[in-house]
Parts: structure tokens; C-alpha cells; sequence
């Protein structure tokens, strides 16, 4: 998709170079050389500017995004989009479960990626009208990937800047991440930290474990919120993103999530892992603002925490 941005050069800022003044706004390496495909991509002034032109005060920057077309193996499939919010750089969409992220070997179908791309490509409206008389072309970028059946929020890059931006809060811990999930029984202690290294278990290709030889290092903080029939509501914020990290960490406490098939086949009160992306919070890639995002507990996990009345005699 094409993005316009427009900058100001303050005087703290004069004598820059455009790479440097780009640099300082987020514009890696990489979509530096992508600006130096295209004609017209940086001007200042309404002059194209190249690379190593130093900036004056108070000149007026203005920069095209321009996304090459890419062969991405995605089915562009018209499906439901919860969207949560929506501007020129980031979706941010409540992802339902039994959806993956990105299509697959096994699943090549019915992902947001697709529901994406056909949001955008061949949509009704000005998006749809716009891909497909070629005066767009959207990338799929998600910048905090979820698993299959964990519902929640998760952002999508617009942009390769946004992308970019998204890629280093991710890295960097500044977009913070929480999850509510369900364990059984009373969770004790109450609240913690688990900081332990995962790493592929052996002969499988899916399936994660601690690894404290070989593994990367890994954090979750969690905290009971509340306790009913039976179970606990735990509400876990993510110190790093590991695959898997949640469902992982908290069968290693003795308090595994329920319902889930790899690590707890515990599927008596619900069919898929009990996990939710409830809130996320990160500056704007683009503009700074702090953004703040929640998703209300699904359905099925509510359901579990319903107090059953007790059999009449």
C-alpha cells in the first residue's frame, strides 16, 4: 500500500543528512534502499532529494512509501474481521479462535492473513477498487503473532515502517502484552515470575520445552484475578515472546492451561487452550502516541468460570 508522510526539519535537526533525519524516525537499512527504487520517493521542498543531501531548517520533507509487489502464499478469503481500530498504519483486529495467523502446510485456509488481504486487495469500496486497478498492494505483517486457537488482539502493519517500528517494540519488550488464560485449582502463589529458556523439543517441529542448556531465555509475569468453579482467572504479561511461552511456562509451575491439546488435553470444559490476547499497549509506530487496546473475555472461556448450580437430590 502507498503512504505519504510529511516532516518538518527543526533547527536541532539542520544539517542532517536525509538518511541520518530518516534514520532518527525509524526508517531501517532495508526500506532505506526500498525509498532508492523508486523516483520521487524523498523531497524536500518539492525537489527529489537524494540520500546524502544535508537538510535545512525548517524545510519540508516529504516521503512516498511504495510496496513492491511480493509473492506471498496467501488465499485471500472474505471472512469476519473483528476490527478493533483502524488507521493509515496499523489494524488492529480481535482475532477469534480456530483462526491461524498465517497460513501453513496443514492450513492454508481461513486465516487472518487471507481475511486480511482480501480486506484490503478485493473488498468492496475504495481499498478493493484500488488493488485491483493496481494502485495498491498490501503486504501481510502481524506484529505480535498469535496461535491458532488463542483468541485475542493483535496489530497488522500497513506499512513497511509501521513494520519495522512494530518489529523493534516487539524485540525491544515496549509493546506490552497481556493475556488472560485459565488453570485449575487455586492458583499459589498467587503472583510471580517465571523466567525460564525454551527451546524445540526434540523430533518435533511444533512442540516446545525448557531448555536451560541450549534454549532462549524467557519471561512471564503472572497474577490471579479471580477464582471460580473451580479454576483460575490469570491475567500473565509477557516479558518476551517466545512460541508458545505461555502455555509452556505455566504447565511448568504445575498450572498448565486448560484445554490444551499439545501441552494439557484437559478438554473437559473447553476445546482449545484457554488463553486470550486481552490488552496491548505500544507507542504508535509512526506518530509516538501511546495506544492502548482490550478485547473482552470470549465466550467459551466465560463459560467456564460460570458457577454450576449443584444437581437436585
Amino acid at each position: 500500500m502507498r503512504r505519504i508522510l510529511d516532516y518538518t526539519v527543526t533547527r536541532e535537526e539542520a544539517g542532517l543528512r536525509v538518511d541520518q533525519y530518516l534514520k532518527r524516525r525509524g526508517y531501517s537499512r532495508q526500506i532505506l534502499t526500498e525509498l532508492k527504487k523508486f523516483a520521487g520517493s524523498v523531497s524536500v521542498d518539492g525537489e527529489e532529494y537524494h540520500m546524502n543531501r544535508r537538510l535545512n531548517a525548517g524545510e519540508r520533507m516529504k516521503v512516498i512509501l511504495t510496496e513492491e509487489p511480493k509473492q506471498q502464499k496467501i488465499i485471500p478469503e472474505k471472512l469476519p474481521l473483528a476490527i478493533v481500530y483502524e488507521d493509515e498504519d496499523i489494524l488492529v483486529v480481535n482475532k477469534p479462535t480456530g483462526m491461524p495467523t498465517h497460513p501453513s502446510m496443514n492450513h492454508d485456509r481461513n486465516t487472518l492473513a487471507g481475511a486480511v488481504v482480501f480486506y484490503y486487495r478485493e473488498g468492496d469500496g475504495a481499498r478493493g477498487r484500488k488493488a485491483r486497478e493496481g494502485e495498491a498492494d498490501f503486504v501481510f505483517r502481524c506484529g505480535n503473532r498469535l496461535d491458532r486457537d488463542t483468541s485475542g488482539l493483535t496489530v497488522i502493519a500497513k506499512n513497511m515502517l509501521a513494520a519495522a517500528a512494530l518489529a523493534s517494540m516487539t524485540a525491544s519488550g515496549r509493546m506490552h502484552r497481556q493475556y488472560l488464560g485459565i488453570v485449575r485449582g487455586s492458583l499459589v502463589p498467587e503472583e510471580g515470575t517465571i523466567d525460564a529458556p525454551l527451546g524445540r523439543r526434540p523430533g518435533s517441529v511444533i512442540e516446545r520445552m525448557i531448555d536451560r542448556e541450549g534454549g532462549e531465555r524467557a519471561v512471564t509475569h503472572y497474577r490471579k484475578l479471580a477464582e471460580k468453579n473451580g479454576h483460575s482467572l490469570v491475567l500473565m504479561e509477557l516479558g518476551t515472546g517466545r512460541t508458545h511461552q505461555i502455555r509452556i511456562h505455566m504447565k511448568s509451575i504445575g498450572y498448565p492451561l486448560i484445554g490444551d491439546y499439545l501441552y494439557n488435553p484437559d478438554m473437559e470444559y473447553i476445546g482449545r487452550q484457554a488463553l486470550h490476547s486481552a490488552r496491548l499497549c505500544f507507542p504508535h509506530p509512526v506518530t509516538g502516541k501511546e495506544m492502548r487496546f482490550t478485547a473482552a473475555l470470549p465466550e467459551d472461556m466465560r463459560r467456564v468460570l460460570e458457577v454450576r448450580p449443584e444437581m437436585n437430590s
